[in-house]
Formats: structure tokens, sequence, C-alpha cells
């Protein structure tokens, strides 16, 4: 067992020692979870695995993702803005979901192995390029995305999947537990020597919404008061909890989902509603409509959370759990839109069922975000905003503690390497590696700090932010910049832009700055040799729909 104090004075000694002394790390990843849905950040949802991690560990309240799926993933595993690496957009030279790494764009495994980490990969990757290609030693690639009740179109080892022809009983979110446990047991068997890393990113409680008919039971009728009773609830425990100290952000019924789909209203019946409106404004038909789809959303965080418990267990199991550097956190805010996709909707089929395809949509997604504005693809604070639980028995002496250090998703390579020990090569086949934004939350693991940095930045389709500080410059597409003091006004209700026009121009400036870097890298780089294996240069409108 290594104190933290050892491990915070020791960073010199680490890098010479054996691979045995090294701490495995796991990063579990949710999909569309929003920042108050675990009952550790204020939701009434039953997560008590996630809550054990976090009352025996650290929970961050102002950590940051991209606000989308795809450019998180990136971000998470290579340390750098998924801009810099083309796998989000930047005016002039595209980037995005079908964008293709540079050749040096290396993923956290690749820089692990020389220290001879295993690495495993179980759920799913929307990373460009194959997954064992980024220095993954085993992987389930949840491909099919559409339907949670069966494993057609996934692949285990980058091989596809052939279901069986009466394939029953299957449901993703409890195969990448399967997959996960598998991997954690033949590691013991075969592996015990080597640290492992273990990259674990569910599918849930991503739409459609599917689950289990005994686990929506369970929420059937918890939601009938509506979303302004919930956030209401949430964001009283939330401040009781210390997770947030300003205001409840106003709900917004002028905004709905960030992409119109009118034939999906349509095929979805009077019972769809998309805009947070007053909860008594709406019909019974509509209430009862909306509350089942929150049911499904909560039962499908529900069996996530009884599904980490599973390999939790099994770490403790194989004596790995006291040496296991656990991280949680989301890909981005709570989601709404609505769509019908893949199989398409049977509205006569049962609400959660594979025949049906239903979305969150902005009325319970606003809940889900509780205290914040907005929802996924906007980078206000609903948007970007996830939970992010820090568990090492063996490392972190700090129990049930909050950190309020901004950080982001690009922190955690960095981190990680730096509790490995692991010093990340500057170049790769003579190509010197850009410097990378993140910063180590090391210093965190002793004590509540704030880790210095200039900025933290954001665009996605045309939304637009920078952190300087305590104060946020954002933007929605097409609309003037506002600019907010997160440190009263986190619930960005308080515009301070005419007031402050200065503050404006400054920190328009170093948004610009970076853009223009990121850009400039960007058009260097981007013809150099390409990933092996990948199929052309990856450009394209950089509007590729999750």
């Amino acid at each position: 067992m290594k104190s933290v104090l050892s491990l915070f004075f020791g960073f010199a000694l680490l890098a010479s020692v054996s691979a045995a002394d090294r701490p495995n790390v796991i990063f579990i990843l949710a999909d569309d979870l929003g920042y108050s849905d675990l009952g550790c950040y204020g939701g009434e949802i039953e997560t008590p695995n996630l809550d054990g991690l976090a009352k025996n560990g650290l929970r961050f309240t102002q950590f940051y993702n991209t606000a989308r799926c795809w450019p998180t993933r990136g971000a998470l595993l290579s340390g750098y803005y998924a801009q810099q690496i083309h796998r989000d957009a930047l005016p002039g030279v595209g980037g995005g979901g079908q964008g293709v790494r540079q050749a040096w764009a290396k993923l956290l495994p690749e820089f692990l192995k020389p220290a001879g980490y295993r690495s495993y990969h179980s759920g799913k990757w929307h990373i460009d390029g194959k997954v064992l290609d980024a220095g993954f030693d085993r992987s389930l690639d949840m491909k099919n995305q559409g339907n949670f009740f069966t494993s057609a179109g996934n692949s285990i080892d980058d091989v596809p999947v052939k279901p069986p022809v009466d394939e029953k009983g299957y449901y993703a979110t409890i195969a990448t537990a399967d997959h996960a446990i598998e991997c954690l047991k033949d590691h013991a068997k075969n592996h015990a020597s080597a640290p492992f890393f273990h990259y674990i990113p569910f599918i849930a409680p991503h739409f459609p919404l599917h689950a289990l008919p005994e686990d929506i039971a369970k929420y059937r009728d918890r939601y009938l008061e509506g979303w302004e009773k919930m956030r209401e609830e949430r964001y009283k425990r939330q401040r009781e909890a210390g997770i947030t100290s300003t205001e409840l952000s106003k709900l917004e019924p002028e905004v709905g989902p960030p992409y119109a789909f009118p034939e999906a209203m349509e095929k979805l019946g009077p019972g769809e509603v998309n805009r947070p409106l007053p909860w008594s404004e709406l019909t019974d038909e509509q209430k009862r409509f909306q509350a089942t789809k929150m049911a499904i959303h909560a039962a499908m965080v529900d069996r996530m959370d009884r599904e980490i418990g599973r390999i939790l267990e099994q770490l403790k199991e194989m004596g790995a759990y006291e040496d296991t550097l656990i991280f949680f956190a989301s890909d981005n805010g709570a989601s709404a839109e609505i769509m019908v996709r893949n199989g398409g909707h049977d509205p006569q089929a049962a609400p959660g069922s594979a025949a049906t395809y239903l979305c969150l949509g902005p009325g319970f997604s606003s809940a889900c975000n509780t205290p914040h504005r907005r929802h996924k693809t906007w980078v206000h604070e609903g948007g970007i905003s996830t939970p992010l639980i820090v568990h090492w028995p063996a490392g972190i002496g700090a129990k049930n503690e909050l950190r309020h250090t901004p950080a982001h998703v690009v922190d955690i390579v960095p981190t990680v390497l730096k509790i490995a020990g692991v010093h990340k090569f500057k170049e790769w086949q003579g190509t010197a590696l850009p410097e990378a934004p993140g910063k180590s939350l090391v210093p965190t693991f002793l004590k509540d700090e704030v880790i210095p940095r200039e900025s933290i930045w954001w665009l996605h389709e045309g939304n637009r932010a920078v952190r300087v500080g305590d104060f946020k410059l954002v933007a929605a597409e097409g609309e003037p910049w506002e600019l907010y003091d997160l440190k009263t006004d986190r619930a960005e209700q308080h515009n301070l832009a005419t007031q402050m026009p200065e503050k404006v121009k400054e920190l328009e400036q170093i948004w610009q700055k970076q853009t223009d870097s990121f850009s400039e890298l960007v058009k260097k780089t981007l013809d150099q040799q390409p990933k092996p294996g990948a199929k052309g240069k990856g450009k394209n409108k950089g509007k590729n729909k999750k």
C-alpha cells in the first residue's frame, strides 16, 4: 500500500520501480448522464455503488467535458482538445465525428504500454481507427448504439460478433460489465504481475431509452410531479451537500432540441413535448409520457450502477480494489434531443422495449442537468458539466471530500501518467508532439486546491466558450457573447457582457488565439503520415450527428 504523501513526494522514483508497484487505473464513462443524476450529486436515482466510491473518495464539482460524445472520448484518451487531433471541427479545416487523428495523436494505452501496463476496453468506442491499433490488448466495441437488446453490429477484439439466431436475454449494459469482468479475471489469472488500465465506457443512459422491465417498474410513478419538482429537490440536496452555492437556473421554454425532426414528433404521438414547458400546462397524457421516459432514463442509470457494483466486486475478489485508481464521469450533459432512428418506434410496444425509440427531451434533460443551464451540444454549463468521482484507497487518504478546482477531461492523461510514473514521449516517428493543454490533478488528491491554468476552451458546432479564472465567455451558435462570473453565477443567469465590455474583449481574444493556434496545428500536421489503416483524411462538415 502506498500512502498519498509517499506518492505525492515520490514521483521521481516511480519511473524506476517495477511494473507491479504501479497502481491499476479504471476509467468508467457514462453516456448522456446529467450532472445531478447520481445520488451523490443530488439525484434521487439509486446509485449506491457510485455513491460508495464518492463517500470513500473525492467528488469534483467543476469538472468539464466537451459537450458531445466523440470529442470527449478523443480528448479523454489523448490529452488534447478534440480539435487539435482533428476529432471536432475547426473553421476552415474540418474535423469531427469522421475525422482521423494525425499519426502523432496517440492514446493513453500507447504511453502506458512501455511501463508494463496491459490495457482493456469494454463498451462504446466512437474514436477513429480500430481499438487494438490504439494500444488496447482486448476490446468489446459496442458499435450497435440503437438497440440495447442485441449484440448485432458489435465487435470483439475488432472482429464483428455473430449473434445467435435465437438471441435472448441480452442487454448492453450487462454485456459491457460481463466483458469487463472477463478481462479482469483473465488478467488475474495470466497477467497478475502487470498493472492494468481498463477503459469502461457504458452506452447508458444514451437514447434510445431502453431498459429492463423490472428496472423501469421501480421508477414508473416517481416523476409524475414533473420536472420543476425534480429540479427543486435535486437543487436542495446539492446545496446541502456543498456541491453548488449559486442559484438554480431558470427553465428556458423557448429552447428545444438542438436539431429539429418534425417527423419524429408525429411518430411519437401527442404525448411528446419538445419544449420544457411548465408542467401544469401539459395534458395528462403528456405528463404520463414524459414521466415514463424519465423513469426509463433512471432505470438505465440504476442498472449501470448495479453493473459497476459487479465490476467492483471482481476487483475485490482479485485483491486489486485497494490499489486501483477509479474515475467516473460522463461524456456530456443530459440530452434534449428528440429523434427516431434505427428500427423506428412502435407506439403500441411497451415503453423502453426494443421496438420503441424514445429520447429524454428538454424538459427532464433540464432537470437532469440541475442546477445548470442547457443541454448536450451547448457549451453552457448544462452541456459541459459532468460529475467526476475519484476513488483510490491506497493512494487517497481523503474520504467524502469535494474538490472545487475547474478541470477538464484533457487532464486525465497527465494525471494517470503522473500516478503511473510514466514520462510521455516527446515525439512520434520524427514528429514533435504539440504541447498538451491538460494539467495533472494529482495535487488535488492531497487537498482542495485550484490547479493553475491559463484557460479552458470549448467549440462545438458553432457553440463556443472560454473560461479564465471564474469568468466564462459563452455563446450559442449565431448568438452574441455572454459573460458570467461563475464564482457567484454558475447557473449563468446574470449576463455581465454589457456591464464589462473590456472583459468580454479580453476573453474573446483569448478564445480566438486558442482557436487560431489549433487551426494552424491541424493545417500543419494533417497531411503527415496518416494513422495506419485509416482511410483518407477524414475531412467532413463537422455535423456528424450522434
